[in-house]
């Protein structure tokens, strides 16, 4: 399977890196504007083609697939640019910035008939896998809700704010988790550094089933922090992807009902178990997925479908954010 990879900025040379690596993928292109960029990586990767032009690595008729880990505003023009070229595509989270992008990406990969994959790397992650297992086992009983924080005093942005930078991770993950789609979606934000770009966001989805799930959105905190609890009518677990061991926490916690009395529950506070995980890359994870899938012609995980739910809870979040910037209280934004 022969691959390549564009945009060589931060994340492009790790997908390099693993699909390099991977048994029956060859590494074929590097693609990236930067002169220095192509110099640095090509030297890494030395079996790898460079080109500072998208069409030439699209015009080269041996290869299969192409990987973009280009800017988000570029996504989906890239992505459908690949696809009408006949290769398969990989593209970095988020699929694209609206609803009418992705919808048409989506479109143009079926017309195609190549496969479309959305890099939501945490679905992969094998914490993430474990709670998923968890969640449809009924080993934490009824979902009732979530909560995750995605916080640092990280890199400001000019093009996304903190909910498009930040939460196409938690949002895929809440989606993936409970199988379904918020029916109400309302978000708070502000723009506390640059005017017009949320760098705090505070977010609360409603779903048809009854769960709730709020996220904490910021790259304005003090505090690094990775984590997301899941609370149910059994146990509760927390995914804290910043703890060096036990990245997957189970609580034998909630009520259990008195049985000596009626309508009467006492609180339980049981053992807690840290369980192994496998000690994988979940990049890796994701890079052998999508050669796999290629290989056997299944559906991925995360799919061009997939992607544009996301993109959906992320627009309809947006919609949100808008309407709280012109009344107060925020109005809610139906998916």
């Amino acid at each position: 399977m022969r691959l390549g990879v564009v945009g060589l900025g931060y994340w492009g040379p790790n997908l390099a890196r693993n699909f390099a690596s991977i048994p029956g993928c060859r590494l074929e292109w590097l693609c990236d504007g930067s002169p220095v960029a192509l110099e640095r990586w090509g030297r890494a990767f030395p079996q790898a083609r460079l080109t500072a032009e998208l069409d030439e690595l699209l015009a080269s008729p041996e290869l299969d697939a192409v990987a973009l880990a280009t800017p988000v505003p570029t996504h989906a023009e890239l992505a459908t640019r690949v696809l009408q070229a006949g290769k398969h595509c990989f593209v970095e989270k988020p699929l694209a910035q609206s609803v009418a992008e992705a919808e048409a990406t989506l479109a143009v990969a079926e017309q195609a008939g190549r496969l479309l994959m959305v890099g939501h790397l945490l679905e992969y992650h094998p914490a993430v896998t474990r709670l998923k297992q968890l969640v449809d086992d009924g080993e934490l009983g009824t979902v009732y809700y979530l909560y995750g924080n995605r916080l640092n005093l990280g890199k400001l942005r000019q093009d996304e704010s903190a909910l498009w930078s930040l939460g196409a991770h938690d949002v895929s993950v809440v989606l993936h988790l409970l199988g379904e789609e918020p029916s109400e979606c309302f978000a708070h934000g502000e723009s506390y550094v640059r005017p017009g770009v949320e760098d705090v966001v505070f977010c609360y989805l409603r779903f048809p089933s009854g769960q709730a799930a709020h996220l904490h959105l910021s790259w304005l905190d003090p505090h690094k922090e990775r984590r997301l609890t899941i609370v149910g009518s059994r146990r509760m677990a927390t995914f804290d992807d910043m703890a060096l061991e036990g990245k997957l926490t189970i609580y034998d916690k909630g009520f259990d009902q008195d049985v000596r009395s009626w309508g009467e529950y006492l609180a339980r506070s049981g053992e807690r178990l840290s369980p192994a995980l496998p000690n994988s890359e979940p990049l890796r994870l994701e890079c052998e997925h999508f050669v796999e899938c290629l290989s056997n012609g299944s559906t991925p995980r995360s799919d061009g479908r997939s992607g544009l739910r996301v993109v959906r809870v992320l627009e309809a979040l947006q919609s949100s954010l808008r309407e709280q910037r012109s009344s107060a209280p925020p109005a809610a934004a139906t998916v």
